[in-house]
């Protein structure tokens, strides 16, 4: 994305923009077709696991009336006892004005960086379960692409170890960092909850991609997704029994049992 390119963007994204170059990230925002404000939106809209989109919910200590900027997984439920724990004082929920006032962001396109007051920051440990996470940049259009590092604060250092756990549990995560077959095993699964691979569905069948975009030594498929270039090709204009086939192909690649749904096991 150029200069020009950049210039006609919102306001927000030149920001997010602008403060990733400076920390040296090596991708720029990307604009989405269509609105994501939720983190189940933004997964849908990126084809990718909704735990992989870090989302960042802005709470307001009471105590000084600080900016409290929780980074967590798209999965997770914020548990606000812990996060007092960690910032040492009670927190209440931030209308939309205090969030615009203290991020300079909307509710729906808040990122992690480019604060317009730099908040007190918690990074949930559980993000660490994926390879690679997206981030919203600043407006519900734009979305950040992953870096190969883990991430990172605000103002560009690394949090410590594993992070601060501020967040509940959630019965589908296992514990410990998930790898490329994890996750496709994990997305084919709801896949199938969701109705997507009965024969007699006409949905669109989510994409597998897992945003490990990256071709095998011998080209012979992603190593994240487990298609072929010509699977993947076909995709966008492939129906749905051919997406289920598509699907089918790799999971056998992988080596993953088709999932069966909870009602037939």
């Amino acid at each position: 994305m150029c200069g020009a390119e950049l210039k006609n963007l919102p306001e927000g994204v030149q920001r997010v923009a602008a403060e990733l170059q400076r920390l040296g990230h090596p991708h720029l925002p990307q604009m989405l077709d269509d609105a994501a404000r939720t983190a189940q939106q933004a997964a849908d809209a990126l084809g990718i696991l909704v735990g992989q989109v870090a989302k960042s919910i802005i709470f307001r200590r009471k105590s000084d009336d600080a900016a409290v900027l929780v980074v967590t997984s798209g999965d997770r439920r914020v548990d606000e006892k812990k996060v007092e724990a960690h910032v040492g004082g009670k927190i209440g929920r931030a209308d939309a004005e205090f969030v615009k006032s203290r991020t300079g962001f909307s509710i729906g396109g808040v990122s992690p960086v480019a604060h317009a007051t730099p908040p007190v920051t918690l990074i949930d440990q559980d993000l660490l379960r994926f390879d690679v996470v997206w981030a919203a940049a600043g407006h519900p259009h734009g979305g950040v692409p992953p870096a190969p590092q883990r991430p990172a604060a605000p103002d560009g250092r690394s949090r410590g170890g594993r992070g601060a756990s501020a967040c509940g549990g959630h019965p589908r995560a296992p514990g410990g960092r998930m790898n490329a077959i994890d996750l496709l095993a994990v997305k084919a699964k709801d896949t199938s909850a969701t109705g997507h691979f009965d024969p007699q569905s006409t949905e669109p069948v989510p994409s597998p991609c897992i945003s490990v975009c990256r071709m095998t030594s011998d080209r012979s498929h992603c190593e994240g997704c487990f298609r072929t270039l010509d699977e993947i090709r076909a995709w966008s204009r492939a129906d749905a029994p051919q997406r289920r086939a598509i699907w089918a192909q790799l999971l056998q690649r992988a080596g993953i049992a088709w999932p069966v749904p909870e009602t037939e096991a």
